[in-house]
């Protein structure tokens, strides 16, 4: 694991300017290109310190702000950390921003976010690798499928309605999709409820995807979040394993 250096970077997009980090490791490049997707409390000092980890592996790592119509992050203040007792205040708050998000604003938003790190002299040439978390597992499932040639491997952690009954689930993308994908599923999700799990890995392997879809046994939704109550380092562990192994194959 090497050091890295981190930055907050503008996007120009189709609709504005999104605010992002970028953390790279230490040196000259170029370091294959990864975008990481937020969770819905949105890009802060954890996922900065998770990005970082990501980059010390060999990676330039972009964590876009994905409510930046809405404000430059914090866009809501946060406590540093979320306990149970705030979940519902904070999520009235958070509700109307992760409303007003759509799956052609998000796209739009992902090929700026794409043609960023295309650009960027850090970055390898060639296909990224994408991975999300809570409703960001469900953009880097979109992003694999919305733009199948940028997309080397796209890894989701505790995804939430990944695929719904609605007639634009993510999971519909399954037949477009090149990538390698893998999702760590939490255990007894409201968000990913056993039949969703069922027709993901359905319609993964009905389009003949490369995948892994794996329950974490005793994780709740947000293991991975160090800032939280839902915090499971052993099932966090687990998820640093599975992304960097992915990577490592892939990009």
């Amino acid at each position: 694991m090497s050091t890295t250096q981190g930055m907050t970077v503008n996007i120009a997009t189709q609709d504005g300017t999104a605010d992002a980090y970028l953390v790279h490791p230490d040196g000259v490049g170029p370091f294959p290109g990864v975008l990481l997707y937020m969770d819905a409390f949105g890009l802060r000092p954890h996922l900065m310190k998770m990005a970082a980890r990501l980059a010390s592996a060999g990676y330039v790592v972009l964590v876009p702000n994905i409510f930046y119509r809405h404000g430059r992050a914090p866009v809501i203040d946060l406590p540093d950390f979320v306990d149970p007792a705030e979940r519902q205040e904070l999520f009235q708050r958070l509700g109307p921003l992760i409303q007003s998000l759509t799956p052609e604003s998000t796209m739009r938003d992902a090929d700026s976010y794409l043609r960023w790190l295309a650009e960027c002299p850090m970055a390898v040439r060639g296909p990224i690798g994408v991975t999300g978390y809570c409703m960001g597992a469900g953009l880097a499932l979109r992003t694999a499928g919305t733009y199948p040639d940028r997309v080397a491997a796209a890894a989701g952690f505790h995804g939430a309605n990944l695929a719904s009954a609605a007639p634009d689930s993510p999971h519909l993308l399954a037949d477009r999709i090149k990538a390698e994908l893998y999702f760590g599923h939490a255990d007894q999700d409201r968000a990913l409820p056993p039949e969703q799990i069922e027709r993901l890995s359905e319609a993964l392997d009905a389009a003949g995807v490369r995948h892994h879809c794996v329950v974490y046994p005793g994780a709740h939704h947000g293991f991975t979040q160090a800032d939280t109550a839902a915090y499971d380092p052993e099932a966090a562990e687990r998820h640093w394993a599975a992304l960097l192994d992915l990577f490592a194959r892939t990009l």
